[in-house]
């Protein structure tokens, strides 16, 4: 586990609630460099098609939103960054206004079929998309259409890999009909002799 993660999350209300529970508090690492993405992050996060992100309003109240779009649509801009687009949706824009507030974050990002999940702490940032035309061109928001609004990158603190207990595995129906392709042809092989 990156260091910074639980020296981030760590409070006096966690510690008491591993002591109580745990019977001893996790062995914390007191860090003040940020976690930098490697190559494994950038690999697993290339391959996400959503993911879930937690904001906190000016008021206090936490704020989960899912993200999805294509396989790829967050990206590692560097080893401190992300970056996805945002958007067209219901124009609440939860989000975007509390990063205009506190700007945390936390992202889940979770592979079912795997079970493996990677968590994510940082601060965001929303710019519009036609004042940033190199990140807008890096995103690839030409190719993802006329939706794309905002931008917004995510200035990476800490990240942890979570276990894979309690994760049920789910599965696209693109995964599903490449699973079942060779049986599919299978029977198609079947089907032909038979009639033969």
């Amino acid at each position: 586990m990156p260091a910074r993660f639980l020296a981030e999350l760590g409070t006096p209300d966690v510690v008491a609630a591993q002591e109580r529970y745990v019977g001893r508090a996790l062995p914390r690492v007191r860090s003040e460099d940020v976690d930098r993405l490697g190559e494994t992050e950038a690999e697993y996060i290339s391959e996400r098609d959503s993911f879930y992100m937690a904001s906190v309003s000016s008021n206090g109240w936490p704020y989960v939103q899912h993200r999805g779009g294509p396989a790829g649509f967050i990206k590692v801009i560097d080893e401190r960054t992300l970056a996805f687009p945002d958007f067209r949706g219901n124009r609440q824009l939860i989000s975007t206004g509390n990063f205009a507030g506190d700007g945390r974050v936390a992202l889940i990002m979770v592979d079912y079929p795997s079970r493996t999940r990677l968590k994510v702490l940082g601060y965001a940032r929303v710019v519009a998309a036609a004042e940033d035309p190199l990140l807008a061109r890096r995103l690839g928001t030409a190719a993802l259409g006329r939706k794309v609004e905002r931008l917004v990158t995510i200035d990476v603190v800490a990240f942890d890999w979570n276990c894979p207990a309690y994760i049920t595995p789910r599965y696209t129906v693109a995964e599903i009909e490449e699973l079942v392709a060779p049986l599919k042809r299978r029977i198609a092989e079947l089907e032909a002799e038979v009639t033969k």
